[in-house]
């Protein structure tokens, strides 16, 4: 499945929850997720390698934990993410396997999550990740054949500008990035 993702550092939680709240949209409950991400490795920042993500989510304290996998590309003279995602029945097997195949764990991350669905194929997601200062928004939006990534990516960054964000709290950088 083909993305485009824009992630922001919030300039202010409470004024841009109040924001959504103005024009009646609410982000769902908080659920928890750690992620174990995994480069090749000959991989370099900037470039097109894959990264493979070993995802553990609950989402209630009262069922199982979900695992997947997801193996995420970004195409970077295009900004494009390219996501494909796989449930994971065996975590510590997948794990084996990812490093088998030469991958090794460039980190970790854990985060509560909120998500809300913006319109069909885009969501939106509020994120507070241990061990960092502040909050993140990431819309993340499906591309269909005729859609132009350029053009999404301007409706994103519109939508984020309207809840009060601009171009200098996007951040470029995974949180796995940021965090070295």
């Amino acid at each position: 499945m083909k993305k485009v993702i824009v992630k922001c550092k919030l300039k202010n939680r409470d004024e841009f929850e109040k924001k959504l709240a103005d024009i009646d949209m609410d982000f769902g409950p908080v659920y928890w997720q750690h992620e174990r991400v995994y480069v090749p490795r000959n991989y370099k920042k900037r470039s097109s390698f894959p990264r493979l993500i070993l995802r553990t989510e609950m989402k209630s304290v009262d069922r199982p934990a979900q695992y997947s996998m997801e193996m995420r590309r970004h195409i970077e003279d295009s900004g494009l993410d390219i996501v494909d995602v796989t449930k994971v029945s065996d975590y510590a097997e997948a794990a084996n396997i990812i490093l088998q195949l030469g991958f090794e764990m460039q980190g970790e991350v854990s985060r509560r999550r909120q998500e809300m669905v913006l319109g069909k194929g885009t969501k939106m997601y509020m994120d507070k990740v241990e061990g960092m200062a502040g909050t993140y928004a990431k819309i993340e939006a499906e591309l269909d054949e005729k859609d132009k990534v350029e053009d999404v990516r301007k409706e994103i960054l519109k939508t984020l500008k309207s809840l009060g964000q601009d171009a200098k709290t996007v951040v470029e950088e995974t949180y796995t990035e940021e965090r070295i």
